[in-house]
């Protein structure tokens, strides 16, 4: 059985992305990793050379940054690293730049793909999700969350990265087939410096809206304002172990009163009828099986 890795990046040292991180984390399952390399302002590229091992594999690419709607271009970025896999490979993991394997569930992953790995009704396989919030020690609860995304896929050249590289369809717009498995990914998209995670807010919504809808929704501010949350729990499990020398040296001071809750009326009902009823009203992209 092989495996392939695949990932997109661009500007990490610029937006604080833990990339190296996450390569390190999927390394343990995959023969090799390729990680698209978009043209960046920073030294993106010398920092993942300097990760120094055999298995990963650079590919140079420039996004069309005149794709302003639906953040496509990060689904175009992803298919660029997925076709730049061994054809030879099995499966296909994808991680995303702020995105984090426990090590915990590497044997559980790892028993999954032996078991369907001849199973053709399996496309991919779909893991849950933690999303981190303000720093590494709070996790969001809203329903408004994704709670489970697929990450790991067949190395079928009709599956593709769906809308914002979220997901992944394959033929003519069809969901995939998965199982879901006992495994979460750590997102730690929201856990950036308040004026790292205000650049990006500011520069990232024109992935997929235009100047002038920036400059109306988006607030100009030196630093991004983490207190807006409606709902927050904080983190009482363990942080992978790639992470934890960066949260030793970048956890900064954030305070939350995880008594509030700010989702709307509707919100809070669906959440009653999840806990109570077992009721999932979230979008679901795939075809559980």
């Amino acid at each position: 059985m092989k495996v392939s890795g695949f990932t997109f990046i661009r500007n990490a040292i610029k937006y604080d992305y833990p990339i190296v991180e996450a390569i390190q984390s999927i390394l343990p399952l995959c023969d090799e990793v390729v990680v698209a390399v978009g043209k960046s302002e920073d030294e993106t590229w010398e920092l993942l050379t300097k990760i120094n091992n055999p298995s990963i594999k650079l590919i140079a690419t420039e996004w069309d940054d005149s794709l302003r709607e639906g953040g496509q271009v990060l689904a175009l970025e992803t298919d660029k690293a997925f076709a730049a896999i061994d054809s030879d490979a099995d499966w296909a993991f994808y991680i995303q730049g702020d995105e984090i394997l426990h090590e915990q569930y590497i044997p559980a992953i790892h028993a999954a793909l032996k078991q369907h790995q001849h199973n053709t009704t399996v496309d991919g396989l779909l893991f849950d999700y933690l999303h981190f919030y303000g720093s590494y020690d709070y996790v969001a609860t809203a329903n408004k969350w994704y709670t489970n995304e697929i990450r790991i896929i067949k190395n079928n050249p009709n599956i593709y990265s769906y809308k914002d590289a979220q997901g992944f369809r394959k033929n003519t717009n069809q969901k995939l087939d998965v199982k879901s498995i006992a495994a979460t990914i750590h997102h730690y998209g929201w856990v950036k410096p308040p004026e790292i995670m205000q650049q990006k807010q500011e520069d990232f919504n024109k992935l997929w809206h235009s100047d002038e809808w920036v400059k109306k929704n988006v607030l100009a501010a030196n630093q991004f304002d983490y207190t807006a949350i409606d709902s927050l729990q904080l983190f009482k499990g363990n942080h992978p172990a790639v992470m934890q020398q960066r949260i030793a040296q970048r956890n900064w001071k954030f305070d939350h009163d995880i008594s509030t809750n700010k989702t709307t009326f509707k919100d809070k009902l669906k959440t009653i009828a999840k806990n109570k009823l077992g009721l999932d009203f979230s979008y679901k992209n795939y075809n559980l099986i």
